[in-house]
């Protein structure tokens, strides 16, 4: 299914809904026979045994930044300087992600389900948390506002920031903004798997953290997935690795916006993967083309897209429950249905339209870019308010409900042959009696 050059090799589909998942390109992440956890797992056992000193030999290896200290307490940091468009660009994306997943806030669920019998949730933040902000083409403070501003309204206490130091041994000054502005404790000057380890596992001068969150290479992601099912006792998002977008176009997408939107994800980095899905007739597939080349010879990363478009394909849909049932078994980390009339399709759609670019949501629309890859996206959402949070269920029983549901209760146990439980019952149902 793969062309060989940027998409420019086209593969009819037919009997879509009863295939297979297609197959991603070679950057697997099928972590336990992967090439990158065989690389990886010997990071993670190292930072858990030497710590800080693993962590400053793995930044002077992969990141060429001798470091003298590798965690910052923001308090203590000067509030960095910006040019007023950038921080007011980043302001408002702050206050629009703020506001999304401000309301996102869930109510006090109780329901008495039977008289002096009252159930209810509630939610309880998640008290320490890994933050990882990708930094090694390109820096990415806008995934500094999308994990750390919900973490902000969740209110979890430990917030630790990841993020490859500068050149200098310093925090891009941008990231640094966005963590100070939405309530990041500490900054852990470093990236990859030695990053996620030591938030792992904690080390001298990084704290513990109890769940980790954020985009990366195969290899952060490789150890993300190997940590959640160490001793670490820390859990993980989501699998969310290299980027993808799928875009679905019909013969009305301007093919301009459509070029453009493919490039956006597969700038990322070469390991991206952008899948193009034409819509019946009438589709000029060779101007799409055209503007691939065109736009990417134009990039100031026009070689890492270039990359990432030799692995990618188009596939030929004959018409929208085709290529809809494509997109649901591709399960992709972005889906732009771009075709007349794209609202009828609004249950399947991540971003919707001519006028609605993909770039908008993972800057500044509010919702949040830190989304499962490579399949995952069939289990998985995207991080939202509720990752941070634990919920708790609590009963409380008064005498008239103890005495009206607890028979029951004591039958049931009875059943399963758990006296002690039955006992719990009947003690309290005889002093009642008493």
């Amino acid at each position: 299914m793969n062309s060989a050059t940027p998409l420019s090799s086209s593969t009819q589909i037919k009997n879509l809904v009863s295939i297979p998942p297609p197959r991603r390109h070679r950057y697997s992440l099928n972590f336990h026979h992967s090439s990158a956890a065989s690389w990886v797992q010997p990071i993670v056992d190292d930072v858990r045994h030497r710590g800080d000193a693993a962590v400053k030999d793995y930044t002077s290896r992969f990141d060429k930044v001798e470091l003298d200290k590798i965690v910052e307490n923001v308090d203590d940091l000067p509030d960095p300087e910006l040019d007023a468009a950038v921080r007011e660009a980043f302001d408002v994306a702050y206050n629009n992600i703020y506001a999304f997943h401000a309301a996102q806030k869930s109510t006090e669920k109780s329901v008495e389900n039977m008289k002096g019998v009252r159930c209810k949730r509630v939610a309880r933040s998640i008290a320490s948390v890994g933050l990882y902000v990708p930094g090694g083409t390109a820096v990415l403070p806008s995934t500094a506002l999308m994990l750390s501003v919900p973490a902000q309204i969740a209110g979890c206490k430990t917030v630790v920031l990841a993020t490859p130091p500068t050149q200098d041994g310093g925090i891009c000054k941008e990231v640094l903004y966005c963590a100070k502005k939405a309530g990041v404790t500490h900054i852990l000057k470093a990236g990859g798997a030695q990053a996620i380890s030591a938030m792992a596992w904690g080390t001298a001068s990084c704290p513990k953290v109890e769940k980790i969150f954020g985009p990366g290479n195969q290899y952060v992601t490789a150890a993300k997935m190997i940590l959640q099912n160490s001793e670490a006792m820390v859990s993980i998002d989501m699998p969310a690795g290299p980027s993808e977008v799928l875009v679905i176009a019909d013969k009305h997408a301007n093919p301009v916006y459509v070029a453009a939107d493919l490039l956006s994800q597969a700038e990322h980095g070469p390991d991206s993967q952008v899948v193009l899905v034409i819509v019946g007739d009438g589709v000029d597939l060779r101007a799409i083309e055209e503007e691939l080349e065109k736009q990417c010879q134009s990039l100031p990363r026009g070689e890492y897209a270039s990359k990432a478009l030799s692995h990618s394909f188009t596939v030929i849909a004959r018409d929208m429950v085709e290529a809809v049932s494509f997109s649901n078994l591709y399960a992709p980390e972005h889906l732009i249905i771009n075709v007349e009339d794209a609202e009828k399709w609004e249950s399947f759609v991540e971003n919707a339209g001519p006028w609605t670019p993909e770039s908008v949501g993972d800057y500044a629309s509010g919702t949040n870019h830190v989304l499962p890859t490579y399949g995952y996206a069939r289990m998985y959402g995207g991080v939202s308010l509720d990752y941070f949070l634990k919920y708790m269920t609590v009963q409380s029983l008064t005498e008239e409900g103890l005495r009206t549901l607890g028979p029951y209760v004591a039958t049931m146990a009875e059943v399963e042959g758990l006296d002690a439980h039955k006992r719990a019952v009947t003690l309290r149902l005889k002093d009642i009696e008493k």
